[in-house]
């Protein structure tokens, strides 16, 4: 489910098939997603699930498992 919406954000911010999008894609390698980019991707995360993301944790956010790991583990 929440693998699901990230990929749903990441595809519309970043204008890619969502079949494209795995959890082991990372945004900048695999979809060249500048920091800007980023910034959008985690302001959406953050308004999707309503929660907000630690600027010392934005640094760690490489890959879409780890947007997802981050979600669960503050929603716990």
């Amino acid at each position: 489910m929440v693998f699901e919406q990230v990929r749903a954000i990441v595809a519309e911010k970043l204008s890619l098939n969502p079949e494209d999008i795995t959890l082991e894609s990372d945004l900048q390698k695999d979809f060249n997603a500048d920091s800007l980019d980023a910034v959008e991707i985690i302001m959406a995360v953050e308004d999707t699930f309503d929660i907000e993301v630690a600027d010392d944790e934005l640094m760690n956010i490489k890959t879409i498992k780890d947007i997802v790991d981050y979600i669960e583990k503050v929603n716990k």
